[in-house]
């Protein structure tokens, strides 16, 4: 019998499966690559919503979490994914530069926001306000990430590329029964994939569909991630990343022409030098209305649980939720009530309430 069965093998399931693996736990990832966000995600990691100048819940830990975590897997696979790299916030107005200094007075802000104004001139961007910028930031290229850890449990014959159907589930006094699996527990790391679960169908996850470029700038010369309306993240060799856009309505993962004209449009509200888009892509991030991620324990079914909701910061919350959904499943302990699913109780019992004609 394995310890764990692991439904998802994005940011969610891979951080789940490090940590299952590093307590000598037995797993198997199932995923059928039917989402995609976690490939397509921007990957920044950064303590700070500067679009309201607020800290990111639990940050600090998060952030310490994070870099053992990476550099674990680093260490493990043999290859680079967590990247240091400062972000500054370009300043439109003198209004914004006084926003910065009064928020980097707050004692939860000041470890995460540098006092100094970074007045570096890049080419083929005005920036006659400076720059603010955000400490402790970079990005993880998630890509990179999922598919060679995933070539890392296929090489250990640790996965099983396969839809999961919930109808075949039984239950056992000791875990469940999955076709000729048996499991003490299962992990749902569905992503956006859960909505069709019903065993958690009942959870308010709203996805929210972003779009990216990658574009080739050979006169942008960025050592930097520069943020404001959207974030330009170099990659080497004259290419970028940039987003994202949010649509509410649209959960495909498909490219749209709105979303392009979006990202031009703020594009061209930074950068003055000419760019080819290389590639567009999309994806819908498993995101949820209270800004906090899906964590915890079926209310009925003790074998079953689930990792979601990590939103727009997956690399940020992955590794901390997942570290804490282990140990509450192993040694009882507390999950915080901002991200147990507990939080949705009343949303459970409603939907034991059948639908009336």
């Amino acid at each position: 019998m394995l310890d764990y069965l692991i439904v998802g093998s994005g940011l969610a399931g891979i951080s789940f499966a490090e940590v299952a693996l590093k307590n000598n736990k037995t797993i198997l990832v199932l995923d059928n690559k039917s989402q995609h966000s976690s490939r397509v995600a921007g990957g920044l990691y950064n303590p700070v919503i500067l679009k309201r100048f607020s800290e990111v819940w639990n940050a600090q830990e998060q952030l310490d979490l994070m870099n053992d975590f990476y550099n674990q897997i680093e260490d493990k696979l043999k290859e680079k994914f967590n990247f240091k790299m400062p972000v500054l916030r370009k300043f439109f107005s003198i209004e914004e530069q006084n926003n910065w200094f009064a928020a980097s007075d707050k004692i939860n802000l000041a470890p995460f926001l540098s006092t100094k104004l970074i007045s570096k001139k890049y080419n083929s961007i005005d920036s006659p306000y400076d720059y603010g910028e955000v400490l402790h930031t970079g990005y993880v290229n998630t890509a990179l990430l999922v598919d060679t850890y995933k070539e890392y449990l296929i090489a250990n014959n640790l996965f099983l590329e396969e839809s999961f159907n919930c109808s075949y589930i039984e239950f056992l006094e000791s875990g469940i029964q999955y076709k000729n699996i048996q499991a003490k527990h299962i992990i749902f790391a569905e992503g956006f994939g859960l909505l069709k679960n019903p065993f958690f169908n009942y959870l308010p996850l709203d996805g929210t569909k972003g779009e990216l470029f990658i574009i080739k700038a050979p006169n942008l010369n960025l050592d930097v991630i520069v943020n404001t309306s959207v974030f330009i993240l170099p990659l080497g060799d004259d290419l970028f990343k940039v987003g994202a856009t949010y649509n509410w309505h649209d959960k495909t993962d498909t490219p749209t022409e709105e979303g392009k004209q979006e990202l031009l449009n703020r594009i061209k509200e930074i950068i003055t030098c000419d760019f080819e888009i290389i590639k567009h892509f999309g994806g819908v991030r498993p995101t949820v209305a209270d800004r906090r991620p899906l964590v915890g324990t079926h209310e009925v079914y003790k074998s079953i649980h689930v990792l979601n909701g990590l939103g727009t910061r997956g690399v940020m919350l992955g590794p901390a939720m997942a570290q804490t959904l282990y140990y509450h499943i192993e040694k009882g302990t507390p999950i915080d009530r901002e991200a147990d699913i507990k939080r949705f109780h009343k949303r459970y019992l409603k939907s034991l309430i059948p639908d009336r004609p």
